[in-house]
C-alpha cells in the first residue's frame, strides 16, 4: 500500500529520522541487513534526498524513481523528519542518453574497464576509454559527450554532473560484457567488427591493392578482404586464430548477419 503519512517516533529534539527502503538491484549497494527491508536513518542537518541516498551507498544514476510518503519526488527534495522514502531502480531506457538503446548508444569507461571497452568495440559500440583518465575528466566527458558512464567506482557515479551511468557488478570482463548488453538491451543493436578495438574509430573497407605493401607475404597471398581503421590506420582482415572473439560475440547474441558463418578479423 502507498505510504501516505510521515513516520513518527521518539528521538532527541536535535535529531531527525527518516525511513528508507531500496528495491531490487539497488540492494547491491547495501549491507545484507538493509537489503529489501525498511530501515531508519537518523540525521541532524538539512540534506537533499540525492545526498542522503548516496550517503547510504547508492549512486543516484542507478535510481529511476523516488517516492516519499506515497508521492514521487526528484533528487532535489529536502528530506524531512518522519519521511518514509522508497527508491526504485531504473527499469527501462531512461538511463540512456536519448532514451533508446541502439547502435548509437555510446559509453565512457573508467580506467579499470579496459578489457570491457575492447569487447564493446568488437561488438561495434562506441566505447571511449583511456587508462590515464581521472574521475573528474571522465564524468565531464560522459556528460558533455552524452555517453553512459560505466565504472567500478561508485564514487564516480555520485558526482552531481553525471546523469547517465551504471556500476558494473561483474569482475570478469566477459561477464561484464554480458551484463552491460543485458542491462541496456543491446543485443540486437550490435554491429560486430565495425570499430577498431585499439582506438575505437570506425573501420572502413579498403582495396587490397592500396595496402598490399603493408601485408605479410602469407596474408597477402591468402586474404582478399580488408578493412582499415579511420583513426589509427590499423589494417584488419578475416583470420583463423581469433575465432574466440566470435564465440564471445555470439555468447551475448551480438549478431552481424553479413558476417554470419565467417571467421573473425585479425589485424596488424
Amino acid at each position: 500500500m502507498p505510504l501516505t503519512e510521515p513516520l513518527r517516533s521518539r528521538r532527541t529534539p536535535s535529531m531527525a529520522e527518516a525511513q528508507f527502503r531500496f528495491h531490487d538491484a539497488l540492494n547491491d549497494f547495501l549491507a545484507p541487513e538493509r537489503q529489501e527491508v525498511a530501515f531508519p536513518h537518523r540525521f541532524d542537518r538539512r540534506a537533499s534526498i540525492k545526498d542522503m541516498v548516496e550517503a547510504l551507498g547508492v549512486p543516484h544514476p542507478e535510481i529511476g524513481r523516488l517516492v516519499v510518503n506515497g508521492l514521487p519526488v526528484d533528487f532535489g527534495y529536502i528530506v524531512r523528519d518522519g519521511d518514509r522514502i522508497e527508491a526504485h531502480p531504473i527499469t527501462d531506457s531512461a538511463n540512456i542518453p536519448g532514451g533508446a538503446a541502439d547502435s548509437r548508444t555510446r559509453f565512457a569507461l573508467d580506467a579499470n574497464l579496459g578489457a570491457l571497452a575492447r569487447y564493446l568495440r568488437l561488438c561495434g559500440f562506441d566505447a571511449h576509454y583511456r587508462n590515464d583518465i581521472d574521475d573528474g575528466e571522465l564524468a565531464a566527458l560522459a556528460t558533455t559527450d552524452e555517453r553512459v558512464l560505466l565504472t567500478r567506482d561508485r564514487d564516480v557515479l555520485k558526482r552531481r554532473i553525471v546523469t547517465h551511468g551504471y556500476f558494473v557488478r561483474a569482475d570478469d570482463p566477459r561477464d561484464q560484457l554480458r551484463e552491460v548488453v543485458q542491462r541496456f538491451d543491446l543485443a540486437g543493436a550490435a554491429r560486430p567488427f565495425t570499430r577498431c578495438s585499439r582506438c575505437n574509430a570506425v573501420l572502413e573497407d579498403v582495396d587490397k591493392a592500396a595496402i598490399a605493401h603493408r601485408l605479410k607475404p602469407l596474408t597477402r597471398r591468402y586474404y582478399d578482404t580488408f578493412r582499415r581503421c579511420t583513426g589509427c590506420d590499423r589494417i584488419y582482415w578475416r583470420g583463423t586464430h581469433v575465432q574466440g572473439i566470435e564465440a564471445l560475440v555470439g555468447s551475448v547474441h551480438c549478431h552481424d548477419d553479413a558476417d554470419d558463418g565467417e571467421t573473425a578479423w585479425e589485424s596488424t
